[in-house]
């Protein structure tokens, strides 16, 4: 995900947040529904000084915002000591070593406040003394039974009580990780479509693909080789001079893994693209 937003991205996240098409904002700022369209798109024009005006005052939302100088929306004056921060955590803030649009995300979704809750229940211990108690009542019965039964120490129910132990640091770690993986399983669900966001495709089952589409063309060997090639870089086929052809096909005869292995008489000869 970017670091930070465009000035088009801002402005395109701020009216579908608000559930509007470009005719219903258009019709509520005074502004062309034109303009709005060329200020959303990606390599949108310079937006006016009288636009950011009427969109800030809109969306109830800083000029700065709306620039991209900031990255707070609705609370540029907030006094520093009423965020509650450390001097070690501002420092890591102004350090900008990592992303802090992904910070203020993971921070703002609803699952943190139990990441955070489960974490501290750890770090403070808040739950040792209970989870010893377990433990206890679990010691106590396994020496009753092997006072009464003496059974073997591979013993079924023996290794049950084993097994029903509770490792503090295994069952927090545990939690803690399931709370953190729902939270950047939704973060990434939502970013999914961001334009630098990689794509979701599987390089075996491309190649797999684009074998199989190859092998079932009605041409010859070397043409195959080509239409597999095209493929994994994204080439359409069909689009091919002659000229384009024949030089693939003379890059691809170079290549020692596509060589045939064992020598045949009457070996083919390459007529054309389209010749078979």
């Amino acid at each position: 995900m970017n670091r930070n937003l465009t000035i088009s991205e801002r402005l395109k996240d701020l009216r579908v947040e608000r559930g509007l098409n470009l005719e219903e904002l258009s019709a509520q700022t005074g502004l062309s529904k034109s303009a709005l369209g060329s200020y959303e798109a990606e390599d949108g024009k310079d937006i006016s000084h009288r636009s950011i005006v009427a969109l800030s005052r809109f969306y109830g939302v800083s000029a700065d915002y709306l620039l991209g100088l900031t990255e707070i929306k609705n609370h540029p004056n907030e006094a520093l000591d009423e965020l509650h921060l450390s001097d070690e955590m501002i420092e890591v803030l102004k350090s900008e070593a990592f992303n802090p649009r992904l910070l203020c995300e993971m921070a703002a979704h609803p699952e943190f406040i139990k990441f955070l809750t489960d974490a501290e229940i750890y770090v403070d211990g808040l739950a040792a003394m209970q989870i010893q108690t377990i433990n206890s009542y679990v010691d106590v019965i396994r020496a009753q039974i092997l006072d009464r039964f003496h059974p073997n120490t591979m013993d079924l129910y023996l290794r049950t009580l084993d097994a029903a132990h509770i490792s503090e640091d295994d069952y927090f770690c545990n939690a803690v990780d399931r709370d953190l993986n729902a939270i950047l399983r939704d973060l990434h669900e939502k970013h999914k479509k961001d334009s630098n966001s990689a794509e979701a495709s599987n390089p075996a089952s491309d190649l797999k693909q684009a074998l199989e589409e190859a092998s079932n063309y009605p041409g010859s060997r070397e043409e195959k080789h080509v239409i597999v090639l095209c493929k994994q870089l994204g080439i359409d086929y069909d689009s091919l001079t002659p000229e384009e052809f024949r030089m693939l096909i003379k890059v691809l005869s170079k290549a020692k893994r596509l060589q045939n292995p064992i020598p045949q008489r009457g070996k083919y000869k390459y007529k054309g693209k389209g010749h078979k």
